[in-house]
């Protein structure tokens, strides 16, 4: 992939303090505009368009990002990257070599929709928050896209075998993936290598309408709060 500058990043937002976004780290957090793909429970259905750094309200230049970075350091661990999917941006090898000039850990959350940009970015990550679908084979019916769980396994092995600290999750809703479908995908999960997984729940707040709210999990995945993170053995 052709490399552009930082300041081309099409930067859609930023959350200047999270506890989440990186468990066990306090991080900012930049939201990359651009996606490739259509999952009905998306939670940032506005980031899908992909506009250049000068197109107004929702815009974020890339300069004001790395000037409240530089504040902040030696007051966050890390910054993270999500999306959006940031891979699919030229721009974000150098704007990741530039948050680690000032010190940072950085984090990327992906699809792995764009493998070859994974690919080059693992040497210059701590670790990746990876959005697993569904089964592999069954990808379209969530993404809207042909093909995508094939460049989805593509990452997921390239990040596997790379050694950088990850967590694979999956989000569930009742209409997109059923009982035995999870079943199935944790066996996927296991066969690949996957230990960290977690299964967060739908929750319609910031999401497009196109699907019911979701209640509470399914007894298979019993547990308080919004997901529940277990090991895969």
């Amino acid at each position: 992939m052709l490399k552009q500058r930082p300041t081309e990043l099409r930067v859609g937002g930023l959350t200047r303090l999270s506890t989440c976004d990186w468990p066990g780290q306090l991080v900012a957090t930049v939201f990359c505009q651009g996606c490739a793909w259509d999952c009905a429970y998306c939670h940032n259905p506005g980031l899908r368009p992909a506009r250049t750094p000068a197109q107004g309200p929702g815009c974020v230049p890339w300069a004001k990002v790395l000037g409240f970075l530089s504040g902040r350091r030696g007051l966050l661990d890390a910054v993270v990257f999500s999306g959006g999917e940031p891979t699919l941006q030229p721009a974000l090898l150098e704007a990741v070599a530039e948050v680690r000039r000032l010190g940072f850990l950085v984090g990327l959350h992906t699809a792995g929709m764009n493998p070859e940009t994974l690919e080059q970015l693992l040497g210059s990550i701590e670790w990746v928050g990876f959005d697993v679908k569904a089964p592999f084979a069954d990808y379209a019916r969530v993404t809207g896209v042909r093909h995508s769980g094939a460049r989805a396994l593509a990452s997921l092995r390239s990040l596997l075998s790379s050694g950088v600290e990850y967590e694979v999750r999956t989000t569930w809703h009742p209409d997109l993936l059923s009982l035995e479908d999870l079943y199935r995908l944790k066996e996927e999960l296991r066969s690949l290598g996957v230990a960290h997984y977690v299964i967060q729940r739908y929750r319609s707040q910031g999401a497009r309408p196109l699907l019911p709210e979701v209640s509470e999990f399914p007894s298979l995945f019993a547990g308080s709060g919004d997901f529940q993170r277990f090991e895969i053995r």
